[in-house]
């Protein structure tokens, strides 16, 4: 059985919980990781690069001098690709990267990336904190209790925590999601994953199945 620290809201160490065995004790099948980053990061290009062909580009389109005697090349516009200033042969202009991969190649990658992290001890539990309102300052101080200043960490937090959602927002190398919006790249990016008691449950009832 998977297993992961617990601590209190303050970082302090409260044992040990047990890590739901269908995400958490799964094969790591890297190549779905790779597939399932890949997508997210094509699905979040803007393609909205563009370069000019010999038709856009801004020159006269006067015969640049007469055809015979003069002892150069042929030219017939200042637009041509191979003229300083002319149009671009074959570059790049705005497209759509994003495409759809299969639900079950992205389950199997969420689950391999947290099996993974899960067998190199990279996952703790934390009770859920009970904020009125966002205060970063004491996230901050839970981070550096829990000895995780300087990496990247990715705290998973339930749908309803809108004021520790937004207090650990701004704090540097740290990321949160709501449970329902985890994914393979976060969890690939962060060094550590951070789950609330009321996340974790959440993950178990929509990544579990």
């Amino acid at each position: 059985m998977a297993k992961a620290n617990l601590y209190s809201a303050s970082g302090e160490a409260k044992g040990e919980v047990d890590l739901p065995g269908s995400l958490f004790e799964q094969p790591v099948h890297r190549h779905a990781v790779y597939e399932a980053v890949r997508n997210f990061l094509a699905n979040r290009r803007q393609g909205t690069h563009d370069t000019k062909t010999r038709a856009e580009v801004s020159y006269s389109s006067g015969k640049l001098y007469r055809q015979k005697g003069t002892g150069r090349a042929r030219a017939g516009s200042a637009r041509s690709p191979i003229r300083i200033g002319g149009g671009t042969v074959f570059g790049p202009h705005p497209r759509d990267y994003s495409y759809t991969l299969p639900r079950k190649i992205k389950r199997l990658a969420l689950k391999s990336a947290l099996s993974d992290r899960a067998a190199h001890a990279r996952v703790s539990v934390i009770e859920d904190p009970e904020l009125d309102a966002p205060k970063t300052a004491t996230m901050a101080k839970l981070i550096a209790a829990l000895e995780l200043e300087g990496r990247h960490t990715l705290f998973v937090v339930p749908a309803a925590a809108t004021p520790l959602y937004k207090s650990l927002r701004n704090i540097k190398g740290v990321r949160a999601l709501v449970s329902r919006e985890l994914n393979t790249y976060n969890i690939v990016w962060a060094d550590n994953l951070i789950f609330t008691q009321s996340a974790l449950t959440s993950v178990e009832e929509v990544f579990g199945s």
